[in-house]
């Protein structure tokens, strides 16, 4: 039962049930959207990821959630093709790329320049990343700020204790994912970690369809169930490290990324980072409030196009 958040939070999960509705136009246009599916190998693994825009365009790149993967991003990704060069990633042991006996936010961090690099990008990119995706593009801004123009992440938490310090318990729901003898049972079994409501189901949908896989004995999920058995490193030092441009994006009604957490890593980011709170949004904002995150986003780059920020004492 995939899920995109670092850290589910316990309570009762909420369960997606298919639904007939027809989704909006602007929802049929994204996905219309030509693009290109590529790979490139890292460290001996294959990492798949998807391609849009002109090749001339400064590059946008995206970092999905835990047990997520690229789709996540195929309706939004449109979006910023007019100005930006766009590639989404499926990290290792994610969607379509390759899995590795062990993972890590230093190997994760790793696969996002490997994808940069091979994209062609004409100059240093920005990193989005959601969830774990926004973990990743922490470190990933740690090591190699001097070759990113900025980094913006989404309902990532950096707590006071660490979140990651619940990785190994959390973890546990998803180390024997169900096998399901067709996809429209499977379907039945996708959920939302941690509980939040989501009314777009033509979005939930389109995830959830590409989360699964066929096997030889049915339809499973396709992150690897190992992604969980390992600890990650605390990422306090590697915030407060951050030189390039950065920016936290935060649903208003997210329960992984509550004020006093927001406040916290305004103070680790220097004071000079802007936070931006999506109303009525919840942890997976680019799921319940689309439209409103692209809109924050499209104003945050445009901002960094010309604006100096300044670190504050």
């Amino acid at each position: 039962m995939p899920y995109a958040a670092p850290v589910p939070i316990p309570g009762t999960a909420v369960t997606w049930r298919p639904t007939e509705a027809a989704p909006p136009g602007w929802f049929t246009r994204a996905l219309d959207t030509p693009y290109a599916e590529r790979t490139v190998d890292v460290d001996g693994t294959p990492i798949h990821y998807l391609d849009w825009g002109h090749p001339t365009n400064p590059g946008l790149v995206l970092v999905h959630g835990g047990a997520a993967h690229a789709h996540w991003w195929t309706f939004l990704g449109p979006f910023f093709t007019a100005r930006w060069h766009v590639v989404a990633l499926d990290l290792s042991g994610h969607g379509d790329s390759g899995r590795r006996e062990s993972y890590s936010h230093w190997a994760w961090a790793d696969e996002v320049m490997a994808v940069s690099e091979a994209a062609g990008f004409p100059g240093p990119p920005v990193v989005v990343g959601h969830s774990l995706g926004g973990m990743v593009t922490i470190m990933t801004a740690a090591r190699f700020g001097d070759r990113l123009a900025g980094a913006v992440i989404v309902d990532s938490p950096v707590r006071r204790p660490d979140p990651e310090s619940e990785e190994g318990r959390s973890g546990r729901a998803f180390r024997s994912p169900g096998v399901y003898p067709d996809i429209e049972s499977a379907l039945l079994h996708f959920r939302l970690i941690p509980e939040q409501p989501c009314e777009a189901d033509y979005i939930v949908d389109h995830v959830a369809r590409h989360s699964l896989h066929e096997t030889t004995v049915g339809w499973t999920w396709k992150f690897d169930p190992n992604l969980f058995r390992h600890t990650l490193v605390p990422l306090r030092d590697q915030l407060r490290a951050v030189r390039c441009r950065v920016a936290l994006i935060r649903g208003e009604l997210s329960v992984v990324v509550p004020p006093d957490t927001a406040d916290y890593m305004y103070e680790l980011m220097g004071r000079a980072a802007p936070v931006v709170s999506i109303p009525e949004a919840y942890h997976h904002l680019t799921l319940d409030q689309p439209l409103a995150f692209v809109a924050a986003l499209r104003t945050l780059l445009a901002d960094w196009q010309h604006s100096i920020p300044h670190r504050r004492s």
